[in-house]
């Protein structure tokens, strides 16, 4: 039996997926939405945030490089938490605290207390995105995993699009506070919506008891997933593939594309769109051919590093100001970097058992936030030290898609032989489960 054939096997006790599971789904995603609406919000105003707080760009970019970091170390413990406590917990946890966050930053009168905020705002939004693929494996049979992880993801790109078309617009049309507070009130709403309609799990499949056992639990959740060839690649993955989109939106897209190739505010916000759009539609695509194709994972993610490291050094490296047909291209495959930073999570799903998802799942977003943050950092640096010199800067890019790179190839075959065997014990177990 191939690997492509992998995704249509119905485990036992798989849940029956259907509108229901659609609706409670859909509150979480709608709390996953949110955040990104607030976690991408300084990538529009990462210049009026300058002016603002009077700061330079290693200072600006230590803002996002704080929401990162926080964001990043918090992915283990938070799917600790998700498989202890489960998802309606963390993600209200989650919804009280990016909002706090969204509106500290609102009202902040200095760059350290505006720094606090956002740290605060890293903390909740850590916990949705995790909380989100826990309840579509909870409420969706596995073979949907594929496509359930990819339209979440797709519906968090269009909070990413919030802030490019109306954030923006915004905050030169209503002001810093204005925008920032009004924005806030969106968490209020989603976290009604959670207490009221969310559940950890239909009726009927209810996840078994496990031991808790303390800080011995914590070591052996850990231990056990990284122990997981899938587990590791499914990093290494997410590592690669997400940070030249993150990095590109999330703060220093917008100054490049002004300050470096000459286009005005409007013109880039409409390239930063084009992102977006791009991420969704890809998404789409990923989605539909993993779940139908399972060996296309591995040449899906390296395909798009390596289009992803041509079209940036086209663009970074062209003689002058690039043309905007190259930016266009660029733009476009740049959002093809999120649905590719997916794939991780199919590598991480079938090498563990549904009491670690949650864990395996920290572990694997935790690659691409660390790349970001590190990416994040240096250009900040090199801009500084080099003068705004954008095509130094955006060189770094370039080491840590070929350290991922390297990591992808070399764990590649041994999380391939080890799905195989978790597959064919799958199967027994399905065969033997009594009618």
């Amino acid at each position: 039996m191939s690997s492509a054939a992998a995704p249509t096997l119905s485990l036992p006790g798989d849940p029956p997926g259907g509108r229901r599971a659609v609706r409670v789904w859909g509150v979480g995603v709608a709390v996953y939405f949110v955040a990104i609406i607030f976690r991408t919000s300084l990538g529009v105003a990462g210049l009026d945030a300058a002016d603002r707080f009077h700061v330079n760009a290693s200072a600006l970019a230590t803002f996002s490089i704080l929401q990162l970091l926080v964001y990043a170390g918090m992915q283990i413990p938070v799917g600790l938490m998700v498989d202890r406590l489960g998802t309606k917990k963390v993600l209200t946890f989650g919804a009280v605290l990016f909002t706090l966050g969204q509106l500290g930053f609102a009202l902040s009168p200095s760059y350290g207390m505006a720094l606090a905020s956002r740290a605060l705002l890293g903390c909740g939004d850590a916990m949705t995105f995790i909380s989100v693929l826990r309840l579509g494996a909870r409420w969706f049979p596995a073979r949907r995993g594929p496509l359930i992880g990819q339209i979440a993801a797709l519906f968090g790109m269009a909070g990413n699009l919030v802030s490019t078309l109306f954030i923006a617009r915004a905050l030169h049309g209503f002001g810093w506070t204005a925008t920032f507070v009004g924005s806030s009130v969106a968490g209020v709403v989603v976290l009604v919506l959670l207490l009221l309609f969310l559940k950890d799990h239909p009726e009927g499949h209810e996840p078994p008891p496990a031991e808790h056992a303390g800080a011995a639990y914590v070591r052996r959740q850990i231990a056990a997933s990284w122990a997981e060839p899938g587990t590791r690649l499914g990093m290494w993955v997410h590592f690669t593939t997400q940070f030249p989109a993150m990095v590109f939106l999330l703060l220093w897209g917008l100054p490049f594309l002004v300050e470096a190739q000459g286009l005005s505010r409007s013109t880039a916000g409409e390239l930063l769109t084009l992102v977006v759009l791009s991420n969704m539609v890809f998404g789409l695509v990923y989605g539909q051919v993993i779940a139908r194709h399972h060996a296309a994972r591995a040449p899906l993610a390296l395909g798009t590093v390596a289009a992803t490291a041509l079209l940036w050094a086209s663009a970074v490296f062209h003689p002058g100001q690039a043309p905007m047909w190259l930016l266009i291209v660029l733009c476009v495959v740049l959002g093809a970097c999120g649905p590719a930073s997916m794939i991780g999570f199919d590598f991480a799903r079938p090498a563990n058992p549904p009491e670690r998802q949650g864990t395996a799942s920290g572990i694997v977003n935790m690659g691409g936030f660390i790349a970001s943050m590190t990416t994040l950092f240096a250009v900040g640096v090199l801009l500084d030290a080099t003068g705004d010199n954008y095509r130094i800067a955006f060189a770094s890019v370039f080491v840590l898609e070929a350290l991922g790179i390297v990591q992808i190839l070399r764990l590649r075959s041994r999380a391939a032989h080890r799905e195989r065997e978790h597959h064919v014990v799958s199967r027994v177990e399905a065969v033997h489960v009594p009618v």
